[in-house]
């Protein structure tokens, strides 16, 4: 499940990184998130991860987010383990990943709202570092990436939904141990080349 804001107004912006993970998998498996009215939430079913991964992200506001997350999972019987939320975090440095198997909102209105609809702390989550400037954190997590920002963030959201297929195909310990350290500068060079 990948956390955003629906809307022209908020594409691309860094509250939104969890929606651009979720297009990026349905990218790489030419699929098409289609819009579910009673999940509030646009998903699609990728068969070719692990044992079928549903995609999905919530056409609500963050704020409500745990509303389509409680559909979603409650429709296909899902266990709180089976989940992995993926969202912004301006406390991680820009483009870092961060894998843990459960924890606190931190803050987070969208892991609040989750966390309130599911009545636990219990599930896999995926942070993506948007960084922090000085000034109000609602405008800079609504603002859009700087052109300088914007292929690290481009790399951020690759390497995002290769964890959430390591995720989906092994377990939230094998995402962790693979993506939670930060990548090394071979790795980047590499990567650029």
């Amino acid at each position: 499940m990948g956390l955003g804001n629906p809307g022209r107004d908020y594409e691309h912006t860094r509250h939104n990184v969890g929606f651009q993970v979720a297009e990026e998998l349905a990218r790489r498996y030419r699929v098409t998130l289609k819009n579910y009215a009673k999940w509030k939430a646009r998903a699609v079913k990728i068969p070719d991860i692990g044992d079928g991964v549903l995609v999905a992200e919530p056409t609500t506001f963050m704020n409500l987010s745990g509303w389509a997350v409680r559909e979603i999972a409650s429709f296909h019987k899902l266990a709180t383990s089976d989940l992995l939320i993926v969202y912004d975090d301006a406390d991680l440095p820009l483009g870092r990943l961060r894998l843990r198997a459960n924890g606190s909102a931190g803050g987070h209105n969208g892991l609040k709202s989750i966390i309130q609809e599911l009545g636990t702390i219990e599930f896999p989550r995926l942070r993506i570092g948007v960084g922090r400037q000085a000034g109000e954190l609602k405008n800079h997590v609504l603002g859009r990436f700087d052109s300088d920002e914007k292929p690290q963030i481009d790399e951020a959201v690759k390497r995002a939904a290769d964890a959430a297929e390591v995720f989906a195909r092994e377990n939230i310990v094998a995402a962790m141990n693979q993506y939670n350290a930060a990548p090394s500068a071979a790795e980047t060079e590499e990567d650029q080349a």
